[in-house]
């Protein structure tokens, strides 16, 4: 019988699991699921909670109203010393059980084309969870450790993200390559600088071609949060004024749309305080119409529709010179023209750290853009206009290529199985 290992790539947006057949050497799937977590509204008390994973939550979300627990964006939370659990239906949830669930639909569907029990996989984690922070980064290693252990793997190695989407890019080559590696994903960009080399596939050290890592803590969500702050919470009522005292207006607490520009908090953004706040800002507001809209936001749990909104925008960005923002849903009426100019000034900011980043961590490892022989940019991110551009700037003179951007890593991490070789 073959002998399988899961490359696993566990993302902020998407997770992919690729199915390495080690006896055949060669890969046999790869497999993709949201990464998205949803508990049904309608729960039996006496038997175990119900939920669904990937395509199956957001259909049975918009099927059942939108009324259940609906969880996005896992990933951010595994460095926040902060999260210590959630309660869903009366049962607690810390971020490791959080992300066992994904692990465990991503396994099982693999399970079921292999045959087999497979406890064996090399999940990918990003250089840094949260910048250069390490007792956070720790703290994410180790409940990402505990994910996999609970979701069946007792034999697990870790790979840094950009690393596996270099083994798979140099599956495409046929000489030796000094590679700058860019994964840009939800939740971080990672940087890599290594050497890769064909006749080296399948080697068991691989240690001494990776010359340099970094990564920094922004992503796609980044940039839709920052969209969310500029575009989407004037219409949740962002610049809604409410009488303090007779005669005295002030305008609402900014922190309650900062809430809502992030997935993470969003995620949790359901405590019976913050919804009385709300219900006293809006009734001092005079039931201002804009600010009923994030009541009605938050009461029905509308943020992933909102964000798909955003998402649909700069997917449209990264093709045209200009996109509609456009949401209908329970009265929240939005339809507002952005242009690729504005877009690029409201994610500047992101943009501007990521540019920072690449220049610190090219010159703390002296290298020089005519060290690189190849660029390789993997990751969602990669394909929005502005981070293209900021490539072909910065490197004007070195080839520049991509892959599959949702299964370069998970792909790669299949083929690091040397780790498990090294002591």
């Amino acid at each position: 019988m073959s002998k399988f290992l899961y490359g696993i790539d566990f993302g902020t947006t998407n997770s992919a699991l690729s199915i390495y057949d080690e006896e055949k050497k060669e890969i046999i799937d790869t497999i993709i699921v949201p990464s998205i977590l949803y508990f049904q509204s309608e729960q039996a008390a006496t038997e175990p909670l119900k939920y669904v994973v990937g395509e199956e939550a957001i259909a049975s979300y918009l099927s059942d109203g939108m009324k259940g627990r609906f969880m996005k964006s896992i990933k951010r939370i595994l460095p926040r010393s902060s999260f210590i659990e959630t309660r869903i239906h009366n049962k607690r949830f810390n971020a490791s059980d959080l992300v066992t669930l994904i692990l465990m639909e991503l396994k099982s569907r693999a399970d079921q084309i292999t045959g087999t029990d497979c406890r064996k996989a090399i999940i990918g984690r990003p250089v840094f969870f949260d910048d250069d922070n390490a007792s956070k980064d720790a703290l994410a290693q180790k409940r990402l450790n505990k994910a996999a252990e609970n979701a069946g793997f007792d034999e697990v190695r870790f790979q840094f993200e950009p690393i596996g989407a270099a083994f798979a890019y140099e599956k495409t080559i046929s000489k030796k390559e000094k590679v700058l590696v860019a994964d840009l994903g939800g939740g971080t960009t990672d940087f890599t600088y290594l050497e890769l080399d064909p006749t080296k596939i399948g080697s068991k050290d691989r240690r001494k071609d990776i010359i340099a890592t970094g990564g920094i803590y922004i992503g796609g969500d980044s940039f839709d949060s920052a969209f969310m702050w500029e575009k989407g919470t004037p219409y949740f009522g962002k610049h809604t004024m409410y009488e303090a005292a007779p005669g005295k207006m002030l305008k609402v607490p900014v922190s309650l749309f900062a809430n809502i520009c992030s997935w993470e908090q969003m995620n949790f953004f359901n405590g019976q305080k913050i919804k009385n706040d709300i219900q006293t800002y809006y009734h001092y507001a005079k039931q201002d119409k804009s600010f009923k809209n994030l009541i009605t936001l938050t009461d029905n749990n509308l943020g992933y529709s909102v964000f798909q909104s955003i998402e649909k925008t700069k997917i449209e960005l990264s093709k045209q010179p200009s996109s509609v923002f456009k949401y209908s849903k329970m009265e929240i009426e939005i339809e507002e023209e952005v242009t690729i100019d504005q877009y690029e000034t409201i994610i500047e900011k992101d943009m501007t750290k990521i540019s920072h980043y690449l220049d610190q961590f090219l010159t703390a490892h002296q290298i020089k853009p005519g060290d690189i022989n190849s660029l390789f940019l993997t990751g969602g991110t990669s394909m929005v206009t502005a981070v293209k551009n900021l490539f072909n700037t910065k490197f004007p003179d070195v080839p520049i290529h991509t892959g599959d951007n949702f299964m370069s890593v998970a792909k790669g991490l299949a083929y690091s199985g040397y780790l498990f070789d090294e002591e």
